[in-house]
């Protein structure tokens, strides 16, 4: 609630019972490991990790992080996130509007947007901006229903590994929904190598420290240019001895350079490929998490206007996304069942939010302190954003040694 609503006035719910589908995720992950459940995970505040690293506020129509916008078209809402210059580069083409260099990044250039969509129909504004690589999405009044929580292609008879090995992943997710299952998993006695590209390392990289070594302490690294030989035979040497990958590029990316998720769990039973897109594999769409919560029908908090949508929560399908994929990845390995598993943040967080929220009776006031919630007597404060303490730093971007990738096959610390 700290992060919905209006920045001046009371906070606002979710849609849907998104804080408990979180502890719910949470409870069979400690069923599933027992290295979960102690010390314990506050896992509704996971929600909150990264507005509490960041300090950031809610804002009502624009993003807690400031890169996105709701704006009404002529039928309907409509979200866009333009948190890269490339981004503000392609809006001319998306309006064919002029927008001087000059207005990029600034109120004047969101005040340019925002009158050029007014007469415009969200439909088709929705797919150029889907073209051209944007990140927007409708904003339907409610929470989408009936979407699967995740596909699975390719899976196959169980093949149990081998007894006493720890599970092995190659993390090549980057910013939140993959680098926190993958920080799950290894909490949970997985052995996980963060593989990121000394060109484009992971965007989170430039964020606050304490959140980046939140989400990747735990793990090794390294650093590995695929277009370089002796770096793309080390990749593909580690991808034959892998058990789970985890990737959060859209499908296409991994193709052009010549590696095919499908091929690989084919080749032999047991291998799990965790695939978090915004969308789903058939689609080749960015997303981001707050767009992608806005496209699964958060945009409209259950006690406010009909005309009043605001962004829920702070990029929300990121950690539920990450939560889910976490669950699932482990449910499977330990079975022992391969497959390609398609996860997407839409869905997982319109998942979350499919059951409604009853709040006729409930009351939110303001206290010396802040905010609070009464509900049949109970009154409750509205908690701000936490930020768990990392254990370890994250790993730095350095190329990989030998000593390192045997510590990675055989789980040592």
């Amino acid at each position: 609630m700290a992060s919905t609503g209006p920045l001046t006035g009371e906070p606002r719910f979710a849609p849907g019972a998104v804080a408990s589908a979180a502890i719910g995720v949470g409870a069979v992950l400690e069923a599933l490991s027992p290295s979960l459940a102690a010390p314990a995970i506050d896992w509704s505040g996971l929600l909150g990790e990264r507005a509490a690293a960041w300090g950031h506020e809610r804002r009502g129509r624009v993003t807690a992080g400031g890169a996105g916008r709701l704006f009404r078209a002529r039928d309907g809402w409509i979200a866009i996130q333009l948190p890269r210059p490339d981004d503000w580069r392609s809006v001319p083409a998306w309006l064919e509007t002029p927008l001087p260099a000059a207005l990029h990044e600034s109120e004047r250039g969101w005040t340019v947007i925002e009158a050029a969509l007014r007469d415009r129909e969200v439909e088709p504004l929705v797919e150029r901006a889907r073209m051209l690589g944007l990140a927007c999405a409708p904003a339907p009044r409610e929470p989408i229903d009936g979407v699967p929580l995740f596909r699975i292609d390719g899976d196959r008879e169980a093949r149990p590994r081998a007894a006493g090995r720890p599970l092995r992943i190659l993390d090549l997710s980057s910013l939140w929904a993959g680098p926190l299952a993958t920080s799950l998993l290894a909490k949970a006695g997985a052995s996980v190598l963060k593989v990121e590209s000394p060109n484009r390392p992971d965007g989170a990289r430039g964020g606050p420290s304490d959140f980046f070594d939140l989400l990747n302490g735990e793990k090794r690294g390294a650093a590995l240019d695929l277009t370089v030989p002796g770096d793309r035979a080390t990749f593909e040497a580690l991808l034959e001895e892998a058990d789970l990958v985890v990737e959060s590029a859209r499908p296409r990316a991994l193709r052009q350079l010549g590696f095919d998720a499908e091929a690989w769990v084919a080749n032999r039973a047991g291998r799990l490929w965790l695939s978090i897109t915004g969308y789903g594999r058939d689609h080749e769409w960015i997303a981001f998490g707050d767009d992608a919560a806005i496209a699964a029908g958060l945009a409209w908090a259950p006690d406010a206007d009909d005309g009043d949508p605001c962004f829920c929560g702070d990029a929300l399908a990121d950690p539920l996304a990450g939560l889910h994929a976490a669950a699932i990845a482990l449910a499977f390995a330990q079975a022992g069942r391969g497959g390609l598993i398609d996860l997407s943040l839409r869905d997982a967080l319109a998942c979350s939010a499919a059951t409604p929220v009853d709040l006729e009776a409930v009351e939110v006031f303001r206290t010396q302190e802040g905010f609070g919630v009464l509900d049949a007597g109970t009154t409750t404060p509205v908690a701000a954003p936490r930020l768990r303490s990392p254990w370890l730093a994250a790993p730095t971007l350095t190329a990989p040694t030998t000593d390192s990738l045997d510590a990675w096959r055989h789980g040592r610390c």
